[in-house]
């Protein structure tokens, strides 16, 4: 995903400027390190689940305040600094895009991302 391109054509849907004052954006990134005790990771594998992710992106999309999200994952096996991940909410106010922003990426990420690290 292209983060300008997405942007810039989100701007041009009918309603943008009347409805959104705020973008939140996350590219997920391969870290090269293991969360759980910091040892080297030299690839992560991730296998997303396309289907979960379009029902979360489209029941968090009915929120209020919410103008639209975007939502895409890169499957497959990545290297550290690769992109892994990509969230796009467009909304009204910053109280209504940071609450559905943190809740997006929490449940994507628990319900509709599975991955897997590899240690070298």
């Amino acid at each position: 995903m292209d983060i300008n391109k997405a942007i810039a054509d989100l701007k041009k849907e009918p309603g943008f400027a009347d409805n959104v004052g705020m973008i939140m954006v996350h590219n997920g990134i391969v870290r090269g390190w293991s969360r759980k005790d910091h040892s080297n990771v030299t690839a992560i594998r991730i296998t997303p689940d396309y289907a979960r992710m379009e029902e979360i992106r489209a029941e968090m999309e009915q929120r209020p305040g919410i103008f639209r999200i975007l939502a895409h994952a890169i499957e497959g096996e990545l290297k550290p600094g690769d992109d892994v991940l990509y969230l796009v909410v467009a909304g009204d106010i910053r109280e209504n895009v940071k609450a559905v922003f943190a809740e997006l990426l929490d449940r994507i990420k628990a319900e509709a991302v599975t991955k897997q690290e590899i240690f070298g």
